[in-house]
C-alpha cells in the first residue's frame, strides 16, 4: 500500500546523495507515496540512465591500449559508476551490463561488487553496505504498482525502499522486492525471491526465500582494521 505523506527521513537520507533531480514528484516517489512519474524532472533523469547505460555496457576501457591492466579498468569502471549513481563506496566495482532506472537513488558501500547483469529499478533509495557482493543476473526492484487497474492507466506508480546490510553475498538470480531490508551478514541463495525483511546473520533461500539457518555473527569493522583490495584483485 503507497504511503500517504512524505518520508522525512528517507528525504533527508537522499539529500546526501549526487546526481539527485529534486522535485515534488521525486520527493513523492521516494517516500512511498503515489506519484506521476512522466513529470520532466523524472523522465530526463531516467532517459539520462538509460544512456548511461549504454555506454557503459558497450565499451571497454583500454581496450586499444596493450598497457591497460585489469586494475587501470577497475578504475575506469569505478570514475564512469561516480558519474550516475548516489554514492559510491571505495574500490567498488559492477560487472556490465548493468541496467538503472534512476542511479542517482543507489548507494553503494565499499568493496561492493557486482556479477553481471545487474537491474536495479531505483525509484526509491537502494542503499548497499560495506563488502557486499552480487552473483550475476541478481535484481532490485524498489518500483511497484497498486493491484487496482485506475491508477496503472493514468501512469501513476509508487515504490518502497531496499536496504542491504554490510557483508551480504547474494546469489546468483535473486529477486529483491520493494520495501525489503536484508540484514549484515546474511547469504540468499541462488534464486530467491526476497519478498520480506531478512534478519542478521541469516542464511535464507528459495520462493519466497525463507531462514534456513544462521551463522555466527561477528564484530563491526571499523576503518583500518582489514587490509584494502581493489574488486579485480578479489576476484583473482
Amino acid at each position: 500500500m503507497a504511503a500517504t505523506e512524505k518520508d522525512q527521513t528517507t528525504i533527508a537520507t537522499a539529500k546526501e546523495l549526487e546526481h539527485v533531480p529534486w522535485s515534488e514528484e521525486y520527493e513523492k516517489m521516494i517516500s512511498g507515496m503515489l506519484y506521476n512519474s512522466l513529470v520532466p524532472e523524472l523522465e530526463e533523469t531516467r532517459w539520462k540512465a538509460r544512456k548511461w547505460c549504454h555506454l557503459y555496457n558497450t565499451t571497454f576501457p583500454g581496450l586499444d591500449d596493450p598497457t591497460f591492466t585489469m586494475t587501470d579498468g577497475a578504475n575506469a569502471r569505478y570514475e564512469q559508476l561516480t558519474q550516475i549513481l548516489g554514492r559510491v563506496g571505495k574500490d567498488a566495482y559492477i560487472e556490465p551490463p548493468l541496467y538503472l532506472d534512476y542511479g542517482c537513488n543507489v548507494s553503494l558501500g565499499e568493496r561492493f561488487y557486482a556479477g553481471m547483469n545487474t537491474v536495479i529499478l531505483d525509484c526509491s533509495l537502494v542503499l548497499i553496505g560495506h563488502r557486499v557482493m552480487f552473483g550475476p543476473n541478481v535484481s532490485i526492484f524498489a518500483a511497484t504498482h497498486e493491484t487496482e487497474v485506475t491508477s496503472r492507466r493514468e501512469y501513476i506508480e509508487f515504490a518502497k525502499p531496499v536496504v542491504i546490510g554490510d557483508d551480504c553475498w547474494i546469489g546468483g538470480g535473486t529477486v529483491v522486492l520493494p520495501g525489503v531490508t536484508i540484514g549484515k551478514g546474511c547469504t540468499i541463495g541462488a534464486g530467491s525471491v526476497v519478498s520480506r525483511d531478512v534478519p542478521d546473520w541469516s542464511v535464507a533461500m528459495g520462493s519466497p526465500a525463507r531462514v534456513v539457518r544462521t551463522v555466527q555473527p561477528l564484530p563491526d569493522l571499523k576503518p583500518g582494521d582489514e587490509v584494502a583490495f581493489t574488486a579485480v584483485e578479489r576476484q583473482s
